[in-house]
């Protein structure tokens, strides 16, 4: 039997039971959505958090302070020793707590962070009006604040926070600039903090230890000489005490992103495959059934000089035709599906050919797999037998 007419054959099979067709469909269409879908998703948010975490700097290197203690704490000098180095261009301690916010009736918890002036160019901030932190201002303890957008709508509403007094735990605090809307971000999610400067955190929070270090290498290429030399420095303060600290930089960052969004984009299209797949078991059943149905078709095609593989054909046919064109509805359900979660999660998801090409082929093996049993069954039926079949 010629392919074309195996072809024309499967395809008027499909059509006579289109509810039943389009029934076996439904589960390759759902699970090639699914997997496009998901695993555009676990893409579209690895891709913002590398993006987030590239607009940080390629030679920021940042330090956290792990003890509490007196022997794991770090005094401002001590941390901005650590800025010694030919290969370190800037280098901004950081202490970090919660205060109470007040102006006027208005009253907020807010997090508050003492900083130098380096910080500002260190985290890529912007500025909406005012200054940020000067040396000054450390130099002289001064009580100024640089609020962010969120800071400045709760307490100020509609007015001009500039030159305004506003009071952290009953401290008064001169307000010298606003921080331009940064948005949820790994490198700016500053809306809701305050900034003052360091030397006048360490009286107002009575002395507490520096929790945070961030420094920037002079070029990307001394981020591992300029990383070592911290180690080294940090290890001579705290007496080989590793624990006290942690050093990561940008390439530790998108590597650990990377190990997770990998693990998460398989645990998803893992989940999602598992819709194929019982998409294919209905392929299979549907066909066992069809195969029982048309029993006496076979008998009479095979008394007629039909060969096995003739009819082998034209159920493998029918199995492909139902994954492939599955497959391809649920490419196409899958862009859409993945669009709308871009734009209702507000993020950028864009099926790659990768994905797409993966779940349409896994379908079209679907097909094949599942199809594999009922088209062999059918095929080694007996001619006597068959027709006999009632």
């Amino acid at each position: 039997m010629a392919l074309m007419q195996a072809i024309k054959m499967s395809l008027k099979s499909i059509i006579d039971n289109k509810l039943r067709s389009f029934l076996t469909m439904l589960g390759i269409v759902i699970g090639v959505m699914s997997v496009i879908g998901l695993v555009s998703l676990g893409q579209g948010a690895t891709e913002g958090v590398t993006s987030q975490i590239k607009s940080m700097g390629s030679n920021l290197i940042m330090v956290s302070i792990m003890g509490r203690g007196m022997d794991t704490s770090l005094s401002y000098n001590q941390a901005m020793s650590i800025g010694d180095s030919p290969y370190i261009k800037e280098i901004s301690p950081i202490m970090s707590a919660n205060v109470y916010a007040k102006y006027g009736d208005q009253s907020y918890e807010e997090n508050i962070n003492g900083v130098n002036e380096n910080y500002m160019s260190l985290r890529n901030l912007k500025l909406k009006e005012g200054r940020f932190i000067l040396s000054i201002d450390n130099d002289m303890r001064q009580k100024v604040a640089v609020i962010g957008s969120n800071v400045a709508s709760d307490l100020f509403g509609f007015t001009d926070p500039l030159g305004k007094t506003i009071k952290l735990d009953g401290n008064n605090f001169t307000v010298v600039g606003v921080l331009a809307s940064g948005g949820s971000s790994i490198s700016n999610s500053y809306d809701d903090s305050i900034f003052i400067p360091i030397k006048t955190m360490f009286v107002f929070q009575r002395n507490r230890g520096i929790t945070q270090i961030y420094l920037s290498a002079t070029e990307e290429q001394y981020v591992n000489i300029a990383q070592y030399h911290v180690e080294n420095m940090l290890n001579t303060i705290f007496k080989g005490d590793t624990n006290a600290y942690r050093i990561l930089n940008q390439s530790d960052l998108l590597s650990t992103v990377n190990s997770v969004s990998n693990t998460l984009s398989m645990m998803l299209g893992g989940i999602a495959g598992i819709a194929l797949i019982v998409g294919g078991i209905g392929i299979m059943n549907i066909m066992l059934v069809s195969v029982t149905e048309r029993t006496r078709e076979i008998g009479i095609r095979k008394a007629l000089g039909a060969k096995k593989k003739d009819i082998l054909l034209q159920f493998m046919i029918e199995s492909l035709t139902i994954s492939g064109v599955g497959g391809i509805v649920g490419v196409i359900f899958g862009f859409i599906a993945s669009y709308l979660m871009g734009h209702f999660m507000n993020m950028t998801v864009s099926p790659s050919i990768n994905t797409i090409i993966i779940s349409f082929s896994f379908s079209l093996l679907i097909g094949l797999f599942f199809g594999m049993y009922p088209a062999n069954k059918a095929a080694g039926l007996k001619p006597i037998e068959a027709l006999r079949y009632e």
